[in-house]
């Protein structure tokens, strides 16, 4: 069968080829240079190149490098893509020598290591953000430590807290989730270069100092994994998702608690937005970029995972170019929803006369109370907590705060007791004041001053160990990177 076809074909180019190189411009130039420059310096240093082959590409690359505007390049379907242009230049200054470059390696490894390349720099930066709003709620946690809300269980009000307390727990797992990004991100610095296609080479490369150079941990042990497995992706999008679920959530609450009927979060004038026709309304109109915001960035990381379902366990193109650059749209989104909620938290208050109200409405210390009757009247707690529901219904009827109802308290414990209660007026007025009850909850992640300081230590520890990786591993990228300068240069050196 005769084919007089030309590659590309037209509508290939345009729609695969061209978006493509687009990306590389945007994305992976830079990283392919890095890459170049170290494959160059491991074959000379192990003498699959000699010296002088290698001072001449060096040269080449490095003018290459200085006398392209990568950003300027169009598609042209000329070269298959940006790798092929680049050594297409190699060959053009150097003639058949200019191929060398390429010697014990494959564009396969060459890929997967730039992809992880560009995603540990964004997740660094994904993490350096969650870190930041994990030091501002700190911050915030501690400043409202006494500050008193009420806490919401099945929408309905619960028991009285503190918005410190509360926002510990938010800290708590928004740093195990900082945890898991982090150790997603250690699983990008083990380096596949050196796997070439599939399975390494026949030359004697130095896969170690490849990794080194490049600013890795190790190497990826495995050549066929390399090359074949995906879970560096999967494993970082899934971390990442998780953030923005669990953020979300806490978002939620702030609409609810800024709500008109709720009440007891005020967002500051600087954070909302009013109508354009009614002007009664103060709209907090970021909560609700933020819970899209966290929404669209789970969406994005579900559909980089959910890509990579049911496809072989080999080399494709599923789990490359234009898959790796859809999903830094999650970086994107994430970063911009974290950003927003760093600024928002800490510049709300509580309105104390409304968490007074809701208190006063939904007898939220009545828990104190069936407490105190088994501490003091030697009361089993079933039949506390039914002289507790007794009193709760009789204020709640009466439409009374539950300070003022020591004599439903009286007349509900004789009919159950069987006898007089021993807690006066001013002891019960003690016993369902919100302020006992959280200062007697000083147990360990309870919400007394002692337990929630002792808390937010802990989280100033594990934020700082968080910091501490997280520097350790910019701190070796940068050092590689400047080895790696040195090296290069090293090549042309007479």
């Amino acid at each position: 069968m005769s084919d007089t076809s030309v590659f590309p074909d037209p509508v290939y180019r345009d729609t695969v080829l061209a978006p493509l190189f687009e990306g590389v411009k945007a994305h992976y130039a830079r990283h392919m240079d890095s890459i170049n420059r170290a494959h160059l310096v491991m074959l000379v240093e192990t003498g699959i190149l000699t010296r002088g082959l290698g001072a001449q590409i060096a040269a080449a690359l490095d003018a290459i490098g200085k006398q392209t505007d990568v950003a300027a390049l169009s598609y042209t379907g000329e070269h298959e893509d940006y790798f092929f242009l680049v050594e297409a230049e190699l060959r053009r200054r150097l003639g058949d020598p200019g191929g060398a470059l390429h010697t014990a390696r494959s564009r396969n490894d060459m890929d997967h290591t730039l992809f992880r390349m560009e995603l540990r720099a964004r997740a660094e930066a994904a993490l350096t953000l969650m870190l930041d709003l994990a030091a501002a709620l700190t911050d915030k946690a501690e400043a409202e430590a006494e500050t008193l809300i009420v806490a919401y269980t099945h929408g309905q009000p619960a028991q009285p807290t503190t918005f410190g307390h509360y926002l510990a727990a938010a800290i708590e797992v928004l740093l195990r989730d900082a945890t898991r990004l982090s150790a997603a991100i250690d699983g990008l610095e083990h380096c596949p270069m050196g796997a070439a296609a599939i399975t390494t080479s026949g030359f004697p490369v130095d896969r170690v100092r490849m990794a080194d150079l490049l600013g890795f941990e190790s190497p990826q042990v495995n050549s066929y994994g390399c090359i074949a497995s995906v879970d560096y992706v999967t494993g970082l999008y899934s971390a990442l998702k998780l953030v923005f679920v669990h953020l979300g959530r806490v978002v939620q609450d702030m609409a609810f608690w800024s709500s008109f009927e709720v009440g007891q979060l005020y967002v500051p004038d600087s954070l909302v937005q009013i109508s354009s026709i009614m002007p009664q309304k103060r709209n907090p109109v970021p909560i609700e970029h933020m819970r899209h915001l966290a929404s669209v960035t789970a969406g994005r990381c579900d559909m980089i995972v959910n890509t990579m379902h049911n496809t072989p366990f080999t080399d494709m193109n599923d789990s490359e170019g234009e898959v790796q650059q859809a999903g830094y749209a999650a970086f994107g989104s994430g970063g911009r929803m974290l950003a927003l909620l760093t600024a928002f938290l800490p510049a709300c208050g509580v309105r104390a006369d409304r968490v007074a109200a809701n208190m006063d409405a939904a007898c939220v210390t009545i828990t104190e109370l069936a407490d105190t009757l088994v501490r003091d009247e030697g009361l089993s707690f079933r039949q506390a907590h039914e002289i507790a529901a007794d009193t709760a219904r009789a204020v709640i009827a009466m439409e009374a705060p539950l300070r003022d109802g020591h004599a439903a308290f009286a007349e509900a414990f004789e009919t159950r007791a069987g006898r007089r209660t021993a807690l006066d007026a001013a002891a019960f007025r003690t016993a369902v004041a919100p302020e006992t009850f959280v200062a007697r909850r000083d147990r360990l992640g309870g919400p007394a001053p002692a337990a929630l300081a002792a808390a937010l230590a802990d989280s100033r520890t594990a934020l700082g160990a968080l910091r501490t990786g997280s520097g350790a591993r910019t701190t070796r990228r940068a050092s590689a990177e400047q080895a790696l300068a040195t090296a290069f240069a090293s090549l042309t050196e007479v």
